[in-house]
């Protein structure tokens, strides 16, 4: 055996060996995201479960409590309720988009169909709000997409403004258009966020603030969700203070993926 035959043969035991260690190291990294997301996702869960046993230990316990209060309890238990199936709902996404992504099929979708969907659904709370939300969407912008992620994309960003900014004005515009890509802006008049903020904005359970966002129904997940949505139509999206103030989302759409997810 020769020396270059000896290389040779050191080099690809060494390839191996590279490649079993970075298997690892990558099988770790998800261990430990894994473990981190169990994490949150109980201590998410902890709030409203232990208020609504709260809010029905009260109740069996003063069988005799008054019809008001007895409601009120029963109120805040519906109301957490409610936030633990948000809360389910949303994680249920989330490991879909990072498991099975073909879970999701890509069809024929208008955007502005969608836009015009999101503004209709969110006016009500809009209007008992003070809030506004209008558009410059194009009719019959198609691209091949996910109903259901794209809708959640524009309801997820208007919704957080809502919940954040006090009498929004939320704008949603398509900003430019090429071949491959189409783009958009979802701006609001509110305070904008901690520049410190901005490169967490996308992470789960992250929330500028916690309190507010509880109180609001936010399950935390919301624009992580988006980003995963964005991602799926093979797209960039980021979040930046306005200098004349507000917050804008800017994000790009693939007008036909490269490949074709079907269920």
């Amino acid at each position: 055996m020769n020396i270059w035959t000896i290389i040779c043969v050191i080099c690809i035991l060494i390839a191996i060996i590279a490649y079993f260690i970075h298997k690892r190291k990558l099988h770790q990294a998800r261990e430990q995201q894994r473990q981190i997301l169990t994490e949150n996702i109980s201590h998410e869960l902890k709030t409203p479960v232990a208020s609504i046993r709260g809010a029905l230990e009260t109740i069996l316990m003063h069988p005799d409590m008054p019809e008001t209060q007895r409601r009120q309890f029963l109120e805040r238990a519906y109301h957490q309720a409610g936030r633990l199936s948000n809360l389910v709902e949303d994680i249920s996404t989330i490991n879909k988009l990072d498991e099975h992504s073909t879970f999701y099929n890509r069809l024929e979708v208008d955007i502005y169909t969608i836009v015009d969907n999101v503004v209709a659904d969110l006016s009500l709370r809009a209007s008992q709000l003070g809030a506004c939300i209008t558009h410059d969407v194009p009719k019959h912008l198609i691209i091949s997409g996910n109903y259901t992620l794209l809708y959640s994309i524009f309801h997820n960003i208007v919704d957080n403004a809502l919940n954040y900014v006090e009498n929004a004005q939320i704008h949603i515009q398509c900003t430019n258009q090429d071949p491959a890509h189409i783009y958009f802006s979802i701006v609001d008049n509110g305070p904008g966020v901690n520049a410190e903020a901005l490169p967490h904005l996308f992470e789960r359970f992250y929330r500028v603030d916690k309190g507010r966002s509880r109180k609001a129904g936010g399950t935390g997940l919301g624009l992580s969700i988006v980003k995963h949505a964005v991602l799926f139509h093979e797209g960039t999206i980021s979040a930046q203070n306005r200098i004349e103030g507000g917050l804008e989302f800017q994000f790009s759409l693939a007008r036909r993926a490269r490949i074709n997810n079907t269920q």
